[in-house]
């Protein structure tokens, strides 16, 4: 069996159990999700898209 799971959804599972459990402060986890969002609109956005999607291809094997 085969479960599809947005990176999102992974990565927001994480700062929910960091907020939850290991005492983060909401506000930091919006600041860095802010950081993020603004980050994302620079010239580094098309690297760490392709970083990301490297990574991601590592880990699950490639599906070419």
């Amino acid at each position: 069996m085969t479960v599809s799971l947005p990176l999102v959804v992974v990565l927001g599972f994480f700062a929910w159990g960091a907020v939850k459990f290991l005492g983060v402060r909401t506000w930091i986890v919006v600041l860095i999700a802010l950081f993020g969002f603004w980050f994302s609109q620079t010239f580094m956005a098309p690297a760490i898209e392709s970083g990301t999607r490297s990574g991601v291809d590592v880990i699950n094997g490639s599906h070419d």
